[in-house]
Formats: structure tokens, sequence, C-alpha cells
């Protein structure tokens, strides 16, 4: 992500109850001996997480659990995100890139992005990488291709119904 020789210090954030899970995470990343990363910050509270940071990386959101409508799920993160987005406008620096995976990445980006407001809203992007790589096995598999001589595919939208695989530049090598 940032080259083989750049030193990151990784401020990881979990929630309160998965503390001890956290610290489980620390210390199989010390065992790696990974020599890009120059220390590691653990923390339940985002003001600590985010603080002076260059890039956050939003891997996570609730998921979806029994009986739980898209809208409960849209409501519940946003709770989410607006205290990020918010923790985020306060201690991280004004310059930071911030990339959401966790679904549906591209609401939550825009809510933490509006509880943020001091960064750019450029900064914020959403990542859907989900669903341009089943968009592209499935293309692999109706035409023969591999998946690597398969490129350009868009998927535009979030991920739910109104999700549009955008395939009309799409090209297939070899």
């Amino acid at each position: 992500m940032f080259g083989p020789y750049q030193k990151v210090i990784l401020q990881l954030l979990e929630l309160p109850q998965a503390e001890k899970v956290l610290q489980g995470l620390v210390m199989e990343l010390n065992d790696g001996a990974y020599t890009c990363v120059h220390s590691i910050i653990p923390a339940t509270d985002p003001l600590v997480a985010f603080k002076d940071a260059d890039v956050i990386v939003m891997v996570g959101a609730r998921p979806r659990g029994p009986g739980m409508e898209r809208a409960d799920l849209l409501q519940a993160n946003a709770k989410i995100f607006q205290a990020q987005g918010a923790a985020m406008d306060k201690v991280a620096k004004k310059t930071c890139k911030i990339c959401v995976v966790g679904n549906p990445a591209n609401t939550n980006a825009l809510i933490a992005s509006h509880y943020a407001p001091s960064i750019p809203k450029r900064n914020f992007s959403a990542l859907t990488r989900l669903d341009q790589n089943r968009a592209i096995s499935q293309i692999a598999e109706r035409t023969g291709a591999t998946l690597e001589d398969i490129n350009n595919i868009y998927i535009w939208g979030n991920h739910s119904a109104t999700q549009y695989p955008d395939v009309n530049h799409a090209t297939i090598n070899g």
C-alpha cells in the first residue's frame, strides 16, 4: 500500500467489548516481526486511534443481523460513522485520506465525511472491491477467460439492489 520500505504506525481501533481480541491481534502482528511496522497502538477510543492519522482504512461496519431490515442497518451504521467522522474531524490530520470498506461503503463514507467537515470531501473514498471481484468472477465463468485477463469493470452505487456493475468498457485479453 505504501511501498516495500515505508515504515508505518498501526493505530488499531476496536470496540471496547472486543479489547481482548484486539490485544491478541497486536500479539500476532508483533510475532510476525514485520519490518515495516514501526509501532502498534491499540485503541478502543477513536480519538486515540485517529490521532494525527495520515491514512484511515475503515474496514468495520455493523453487519446485517437476523430479521434486520436495510433501514435498520443504515441507522445502526449511521451512528457508528457519525461518531468516527466527528473523531476524525477533531484529531486526524486535515490532509488525511480515508477509505471506507464496511458496507454500505458509499453511504458510510458520505456519513463520515459529513461529520468531518474540516477534512476535504475528496479525501474520502469507498471501496466496493468485493462487488467488483464478483463481477469479474462471473464474467470469467461465462466467457472461460482467466481472472487476470478481465479489465475495466466498474461498480456504481452501493452494495445493494441499486448497484450497477458497468461492463461497457470491459476488455478480455487473451
